[in-house]
C-alpha cells in the first residue's frame, strides 16, 4: 500500500513540476521572439508538405493563425502553452499565445503543434475583435484529420475555419474537460 502511494505522490510532483515549467515558459519564449517566426514558417512548410490538402486550404484562406509548439502537461489537473504567429498573404502579421487548462483523469506530458486557416473575413475579423479567442465560441472549427481531408475540395470548403493538429510527440492519456484561448501578445 505505501509503494504505490510513494508512486503516485512521485508521479503528482511530476506533474506539477511540468505544470509550473510550462507556465514560466512565456518569459523563455519572449526572449527567443525572433525565433518564433522561423518555428512558424518552418512548420507550415512541414504541414504543406506532409498534408497537401492544407497547401490547397492555404491557398484559400484569408490568414493561417500558426502554433508550432505546445506544450502539455497534466496529471488530474493538466495545462498547456505555446505562441504562435499570423500569416497573412506570406507574411507574418501578428504574433498570439494559446493557453490552456484541463482538469479529468489525465497522464502526461505531449508535444505538438497546430494551425488554423481562417477562411473568411467574419473568421478573420472575429480573432482581431475578441479579447482573447476561446476556442469553441465564436467562428465554427472543423478539425481535420485524414479521413475528413480526404473529402475536402477547394469548392466543399464552406466553414469559417480549419484546424489541422501536426507533429504530435509524448504521451498523454485521459479524459477531461479542456478549454483553449488564444491571445495577441504585444
Amino acid at each position: 500500500m505505501v509503494r504505490p502511494m510513494r508512486l503516485l505522490t512521485l508521479v503528482f510532483l511530476c506533474a506539477v513540476g511540468a505544470v509550473l515549467a510550462i507556465a514560466a515558459l512565456p518569459a523563455v519564449t519572449a526572449a527567443a521572439a525572433g525565433g518564433i517566426d522561423d518555428d512558424v514558417t518552418a512548420a507550415l512548410q512541414k504541414l504543406y508538405a506532409s498534408a497537401p490538402v492544407a497547401k490547397q486550404i492555404g491557398a484559400q484562406a484569408r490568414a493561417i493563425l500558426v502554433f508550432p509548439n505546445i506544450v502539455k502537461a497534466g496529471f488530474i489537473v493538466g495545462g498547456q502553452y505555446g505562441e504562435g504567429a499570423l500569416v497573412k498573404e506570406g507574411r507574418i502579421v501578428g504574433h498570439y499565445n494559446s493557453v490552456a487548462g484541463s482538469y479529468g483523469l489525465q497522464a502526461g506530458v505531449q508535444k505538438f503543434g497546430y494551425a488554423l486557416f481562417l477562411m473568411n473575413d467574419r473568421a478573420l475579423e472575429y480573432l482581431d475583435n475578441s479579447d482573447g479567442w476561446e476556442v469553441g465560441v465564436g467562428p465554427s472549427v472543423v478539425i481535420v484529420d485524414q479521413g475528413k481531408a480526404k473529402s475536402l475540395t477547394t469548392t466543399t470548403l464552406r466553414e469559417d475555419v480549419y484546424a489541422f493538429i501536426f507533429s504530435q510527440k509524448g504521451l498523454m492519456a485521459g479524459l477531461g474537460i479542456q478549454g483553449s484561448k488564444i491571445t495577441k501578445t504585444k
